[in-house]
């Protein structure tokens, strides 16, 4: 079989049926459930180049190999579910269509920048400390993390969505410094984005949009 298969990409694979999974459910109107796939196509792909620069042999081939996977796989995960996910979110008329339409070839332009120039100019610079823009994987923490915070204003909800997804794919093609995270940092956000989708799924379970407005009724009526 043409392809690799062994465990320096797994991750990378593992992200991509995540997603396949959260498109899925997007469209079968499971929105909370497609986010928290969302998350965890990003959690996954926050650790699949360190997994695959434990393997100390791998040829350039399979160097190549993974850079390009990931960058098909981004697309997908981070391009494509996040553009389904807002549609199905009320992002459907004319102006949400051409705002998703553009998120999504920004996210598609900065990928295939980074591919062309690889070796002559990176997305990270100051020896690895920063990303050049803002990472297309980004977008499996500001979705959720939006979505969440709609529930506190949700007449206002659909605006600030296509605001935000404009913005962000604005950020994947501007020039400027991003710093990447520290391990603190990483596992810190992990651990937010991961309270932000219990809390999502909790309102999935519950049937509510709020379910915290149940606790407020509980305490005011001890």
């Amino acid at each position: 079989m043409i392809g690799i298969y062994d465990y320096t990409v797994i991750l990378t694979y593992l992200s991509l049926a995540s997603s396949v999974g959260g498109m899925g459910l997007a469209c079968s109107g499971h929105i909370r459930c497609a986010l928290a796939c969302l998350a965890l196509s990003g959690l996954l792909d926050a650790f699949d180049g360190k997994v695959a620069r434990t393997k100390a042999d791998r040829t350039e081939t399979e160097k190549e190999f993974g850079v390009q996977i990931d960058s098909l796989c981004d697309i997908v995960c981070f391009g494509a579910l996040p553009v389904i996910i807002c549609f199905h979110l009320g992002m459907h008329d004319l102006p949400g269509m051409v705002v998703l339409i553009l998120y999504c070839l920004a996210g598609l332009i900065r990928l295939a920048w980074f591919n062309v120039t690889a070796g002559r100019e990176s997305p990270r610079d100051d020896g690895k400390k920063y990303y050049q823009g803002l990472p297309i994987t980004s977008i499996a923490v500001i979705l959720p993390v939006a979505y969440a915070a709609g529930g506190f204003f949700p007449d206002r909800f659909p605006l600030a969505l296509c605001a935000v997804m404009l913005l962000t794919g604005v950020a994947f093609i501007l020039r400027f410094p991003f710093r990447k995270p520290t391990n603190q940092e990483l596992f810190a956000l992990i651990a937010f984005v991961a309270l932000v989708v219990l809390y999502i799924l909790a309102c999935h379970l519950w049937g509510s949009a709020l379910p915290w407005k149940w606790v407020l009724r509980r305490v005011s009526a001890a």
